[in-house]
């Protein structure tokens, strides 16, 4: 059948491959956290970038903890544009620990685990 082929080239082209350092961050209570994310190229449009938050134990998905380009959301803010995305946790607290996951478009990859 075609689908398939041209499912599997549809995935090809949408998957960029994410670059940080450290994966891992310790951050005290109230302190404030960036998170980086570098795509291997361009983001097209920038506002097509997500971040999304997994809980410890938790199942990934659910609604996107913030979308680039959209304002702030509470403590959550973003930032960046073409390979180059942060997001800032304000005011950290126990509920956002876990795995950050930076997604553009249907593939996510995941970022950066804060333990609290």
């Amino acid at each position: 059948m075609l689908i398939i082929p041209l499912l599997n080239m549809l995935i090809s082209h949408l998957t960029y491959t994410v670059i940080q350092t450290p994966t891992v961050k310790a951050v005290l209570p109230r302190q404030t956290v960036t998170l980086d994310c570098k795509t291997s190229s361009d983001v097209h449009g920038g506002y097509c970038l997500a971040w999304y938050h997994q809980k410890p134990g938790g199942k990934p998905g659910g609604a996107p903890k913030y979308l680039n380009g959209l304002g702030s959301n509470s403590r959550f803010s973003g930032s960046g544009s073409g390979t180059d995305f942060t997001l800032t946790i304000s005011g950290v607290q126990a509920e956002d620990a876990g795995d950050y996951y930076c997604q553009s478009y249907t593939i996510p990859t995941v970022m950066m685990s804060i333990y609290y």
